[in-house]
């Protein structure tokens, strides 16, 4: 009952900011498919294919791809609450958009504790926007928490709630500095087999600090296998 009661509450706010959030607005669908594999009990790998498509631009429905990124992530645990990664992602935008393709790189920390039912984490990343013209460096804070909606154990083919609140800070030479803050919920099913299926909403504000700021909310939906 608690659980439900914190999703229910979650998911009303996050309704309420995407009302408010008409002008200036697009919006996303990205399916992500993603593959964990551990290589030794505190070391492992993550695989992960995302496809962003605009749905909702130019105050237009539409069907349209933006991008595709191809990740990788190694993890390495250094206390069981706590780990340390670095990742590499390439972005294809030009075979889509008249737009620069993207490298990046990653470099994170990460910590949870689970004091009753409900687990919190803390994020912090630095990353490395590498493209022909530009390189921004980007750093970000993210909260995060996540629960069973039944009872005080997941149990397979049970639902979980996923939500997190992130700000990021973008810096580059002869740029303005960037400010982004993000809201998201996603529920989620671990199924036998080590298989995962979530489905959510995201809200993005970006570059909230200049006169115009852009809304953006993402339809989200992932699979993940971990082997």
């Amino acid at each position: 009952m608690y659980s439900t009661k914190w999703f229910s509450f979650f998911v009303l706010f996050l309704l309420m900011v995407s009302v408010h959030a008409q002008e200036n607005l697009t919006a996303y669908w990205q399916p992500q498919i993603a593959v964990n594999y551990k290589v030794v009990g505190t070391y492992s790998h993550n695989f992960s294919v995302a496809n962003r498509n605009y749905i909702y631009d130019d105050e237009e429905l539409t069907l349209k791809g933006r991008q595709l990124d191809l990740a990788h992530f190694s993890k390495l645990k250094i206390r069981d609450n706590q780990s340390i990664a670095s990742g590499i992602q390439y972005r294809f935008r030009n075979n889509f958009e008249d737009r620069e393709n993207e490298l990046r790189l990653t470099q994170q920390y990460n910590i949870t504790y689970k004091p009753l039912a409900v687990r919190f984490g803390h994020r912090i990343r630095a990353e490395q926007r590498i493209t022909n013209s530009l390189t921004i460096h980007r750093f970000r804070y993210r909260f995060a928490l996540d629960f069973p909606l039944m009872g005080e154990e997941l149990d397979p083919g049970e639902p979980y709630f996923v939500g997190s609140f992130e700000n990021l800070l973008s810096v580059a030479k002869h740029n303005a500095p960037q400010y982004d803050t993000r809201l998201s919920g996603q529920i989620g099913w671990e199924l036998n087999g080590g298989v995962k299926f979530q489905m959510g909403v995201e809200y993005r504000m970006e570059d909230y600090s200049s006169n115009l700021p852009q809304n953006t909310i993402f339809l989200l939906t992932s699979a993940q296998l971990s082997l």
